[in-house]
């Protein structure tokens, strides 16, 4: 059932708790609504935008679980992380239970608070250069090792991503029509991580525990890597021959980085969440991407013998009746 927000009275007395998806695009929850129907998991969405509550009134009964995406402004929820925001620590103040709360929200629309996380968790994570606006972009450029990329802080489907090989091509970037202005205002200079084979790994974690690993396949040279149903079929490609995504059944619950990644979790709240890796060249293993909102191919969900998105829903199913 979809719910506009939580401006009506029986959203706050009903006492039946349900799961509130709080989310910023609709295209994205219908595998993830399905399998809550399957599974019988009782549900309600709510989109980030257009609705208020009382602070001091009780929120609705249930749990809270958080889809914020760090793009939700390119689809015109500019204001989604600061309702997310609101909202979680409404329900946080009242006893609600939450999935990915409030602090998890600031790691959603921060790479530069994921960075600097996995660093503290002992990772080797990408050399990367935070620049505030656009005035110091050009001489902090001339600091890094060629070639390097650029990235959006606050971001998510490729947004900013650019490689340069030369100075003089990033000077124009930056100076023409085609520069990116990130949303908040700050831009990624980060060195360029030569993979060993075309592709990288996204490791599925539910209740903080692994599900599945992903090999993606990046030989067409795409930044933009969307797993969601919704966006996996770019422009122009054969839906039957374009299949970048795979599942990588080397990687298992006891792969070393599996392992810690799941502390990492853990250790940061996080409760679903998909965590990009590259295996590169030189022989490193670096964590490059932690994705709270996330989503799961459908060639993944049918070839592995481990349903995500059912995982998902029989995990939300025992939270929400722990609560009740």
């Amino acid at each position: 059932m979809q719910s506009r927000g939580m401006t009506s009275r029986s959203d706050v007395t009903d006492p039946t708790p349900v799961v509130h998806i709080l989310h910023d695009n609709a295209e994205w929850l219908p595998p993830l609504v399905a399998a809550l129907d399957a599974a019988g998991v009782p549900h309600r969405e709510h989109l980030l935008d257009g609705y208020a509550f009382d602070l001091s009134a009780a929120p609705p009964a249930g749990v809270f679980w958080s889809r914020l995406s760090g793009s939700a402004h390119t689809r015109g929820r500019s204001t989604a992380k600061e309702v997310a925001r609101a909202t979680l620590r409404w329900a946080e103040r009242h006893g609600r239970r939450t999935i990915n709360g409030s602090g998890v929200v600031e790691l959603e629309v921060s790479k530069v608070a994921q960075y600097l996380a996995l660093a503290q968790a002992g990772f080797d994570v990408p050399a990367t250069t935070a620049v505030f606006g656009t005035d110091d972009l050009k001489a902090r450029a001339r600091e890094q090792t060629l070639p390097f990329i650029t990235k959006h802080n606050q971001g998510g489907k490729g947004l900013g991503v650019r490689r340069f090989d030369d100075l003089a091509s990033f000077d124009a970037y930056v100076d023409g029509p085609d520069f990116e202005v990130p949303i908040d205002g700050i831009t990624l200079l980060q060195e360029f991580l030569e993979a060993e084979e075309p592709f990288n790994t996204r490791v599925e974690f539910v209740g903080g525990r692994f599900v599945y690993a992903v090999r993606v396949d990046t030989s067409a040279g795409s930044f933009e890597l969307c797993p969601a149903d919704a966006c996996v079929v770019p422009d122009g490609a054969d839906p039957a021959t374009f299949a970048p995504f795979a599942v990588r059944a080397s990687v298992t619950a006891e792969h070393p980085l599996v392992r810690r990644l799941e502390a990492f979790v853990a250790e940061q709240g996080i409760e679903v969440a998909g965590i990009e890796f590259i295996e590169t060249a030189d022989g490193r293993s670096v964590p490059y991407d932690v994705n709270t909102n996330t989503n799961y191919n459908p060639d993944v969900e049918r070839a592995s013998s481990v349903s995500a998105a059912a995982t998902l829903a029989a995990w939300l199913g025992r939270v929400l009746a722990d609560e009740a």
